[in-house]
């Protein structure tokens, strides 16, 4: 009987592909260790993403792919994850006691943004990572009506905030600091101030990823993100119809300019399925999401439908994966979370923190 080899385990390993990140497990750098004993094998795998309810598929999967080895006997496959800081823009570190920012954005509003970024915020949240959520929109917060949180957060040092929580997710946002019905009638400097001790005056919480729920347009608060923040990388909302595609393609472009890598695109309300009778009615029109990521060779990261009881679960305070875990719209979100932080895992590492700052004196 001929013995397993190390290579025909790689070379086997190198053709099955993650179906979060589009790539296969050799050059994603998920493999870590391989082990062989006579005919039994144990592989080791690390995933860069939080994946709870993937585990288990990627389990069974790579162990019935390594049965294909002629003569292979007991298989192994361990599976555990680790979530590192990754780079940001030139100039830029990573904040303290945050591993990675993601923009969600869009260019135009009504197009279910911010519904879309609690929902991922809480779906990286269920697939096991330490998540927080800014909300960014100065002018018209909505975090804290979707989270179903009031009042002013605490302050234990009279200087800096502590993140309000809600369904273990950090989060803070100027609603919380002004009262509901109040206008925020503030000049582009003073937008961006807020934004930044928002940011900046918060004890996050070693958090793996903070999401910023950024307001519709491409104006002072992103240019302020885009310029003084560092991101890892930014998702794209939009709805089918042409006119939410141009305004999201000016997003797009935004984050483009500024060397922050665009994750992917989600499709909002993509299709209507009636609550009386179930017939499924594009009317937003079909496929644009899609064909707006395949023109600028980015990833379509899924659609979701346009669905009454998403909009009724973030009215009252519980958003859809926090309401009706199990429901098909919680697991398309969470689907979507695990594409979009895979594919950040893909990205380069931060290094930043390997090497000394260097001043140099004029003498």
């Amino acid at each position: 009987m001929s013995s397993i080899e190390r290579a025909d385990v790689e070379k086997l390993l190198s053709t099955y592909i993650d179906s979060n990140n589009g790539a296969d497990l050799v050059s994603a750098k998920t493999v870590k260790a391989i082990a062989i004993d006579g005919a039994n094998v144990s592989v080791k795998l690390e995933l860069g993403y939080p994946a709870r309810s993937y585990i288990d598929e990627l389990k069974a999967g790579v162990e019935r792919h390594l049965r294909a080895l002629a003569g292979i006997g007991n298989v192994t496959v361990d599976v555990s994850v680790k979530i590192i800081a990754h780079a940001v823009q030139q100039a830029l570190k990573p904040l303290p006691n945050v591993k990675n920012i993601i923009a969600v954005a869009s260019g135009k509003g009504g197009v279910g943004k911010s519904t879309t970024a609690v929902n991922l915020a809480l779906a990286l949240a269920a697939e096991g990572a330490q998540v927080g959520i800014l909300d960014a929109d100065i002018y018209g917060p909505s975090i804290p009506t979707m989270l179903g949180l009031s009042g002013y957060p605490a302050s234990e040092d009279g200087k800096t905030m502590m993140p309000k929580v809600s369904y273990g997710v950090q989060t803070n946002s100027i609603g919380y600091l002004v009262d509901a019905d109040q206008p925020m009638i503030w000049r582009g400097p003073m937008v961006t101030n807020a934004l930044q001790q928002l940011l900046k005056d918060t004890n996050w919480d070693n958090l793996d990823y903070l999401i910023i729920d950024l307001p519709p347009g491409t104006g002072d608060i992103q240019l302020t993100l885009a310029q003084q923040i560092p991101v890892s990388g930014a998702i794209i909302v939009t709805t089918p119809q042409d006119i939410a595609l141009i305004d999201a393609q000016r997003g797009l472009g935004m984050f483009e300019k500024v060397n922050v890598p665009v994750l992917g695109v989600v499709e909002n309300m993509s299709i209507h399925i009636c609550s009386n009778c179930g017939h499924e009615e594009a009317i937003f029109g079909e496929g644009g999401g899609a064909a707006m990521a395949e023109r600028n060779r980015v990833d379509f990261l899924g659609s979701l439908p346009l669905d009454i009881t998403i909009r009724k679960f973030a009215d009252c305070g519980r958003p859809t994966v926090a309401a009706d875990p199990d429901g098909r719209p919680a697991q398309i979100y969470r689907e979507i979370a695990r594409k979009a932080a895979a594919k950040l895992a893909l990205k380069a590492k931060d290094f930043s923190s390997k090497f000394p700052n260097i001043v140099v004196q004029n003498t």
